[in-house]
């Protein structure tokens, strides 16, 4: 398993980091990435965010949202469980489990399309959702340390492999 971490000094840190999470979920070769917006990249994965209140899930989430060209607010789905973003080739969903008081709840959302292979699914508190989840492609923990939070990822399939695979070469080449 492929697994590495960073050092993020704040929030706007954590935001640029999701950037180039965005980056290195889309199909776009790493060397013809722009840190820019990507409306015409496809990607998919299923990406685990693991952490306490407050840890930066939600603002990870934000910067990936924001590396796929969304330009509109980010809120923590914390209440609707889930919110979805479309794209013009396809769509990033952003789960809350927090709320959930059984995992059965997450088959009764019927959020089972929602894994498809072309999507993008971006999963805070997936504990929550036990064996109703599909096993992560990368499972990123986030933990606070006195200036800043640690950020730690795991790939756990060969999808996984490819996005922390392209994520090193996107942060050693900035």
């Amino acid at each position: 398993m492929e697994t590495d971490s960073v050092f993020l000094a704040d929030e706007r840190e954590t935001e640029q980091f999701g950037r180039l999470l965005a980056l290195a979920t889309s199909d776009l070769p790493a060397e013809s990435l722009a840190a820019g917006s990507l409306p015409d990249a496809t990607g998919g994965g299923r990406i685990y965010l693991i952490g306490d209140l407050g840890a930066g899930k939600t603002s990870l989430a934000r910067g990936v949202l924001r590396g796929y060209g969304h330009q509109g607010a980010v809120k923590s789905p914390t209440y609707t469980l889930v919110e979805p973003y479309e794209f013009s080739r396809y769509k990033v969903y952003h789960f809350d489990l927090y709320r959930l008081s059984d995992p059965e709840e997450v088959e009764f959302l019927g959020v089972s399309d929602y894994f498809d292979s072309a999507n993008l699914c971006l999963i805070e508190w997936p504990d929550r959702g036990g064996r109703f989840l599909p096993p992560a492609d990368l499972s990123i923990r986030l933990e606070c340390e006195a200036s800043g939070r640690r950020l730690n990822w795991q790939a756990r399939t060969s999808r996984g492999r490819e996005i922390a695979h392209k994520l090193n070469q996107l942060r050693h080449n900035r």
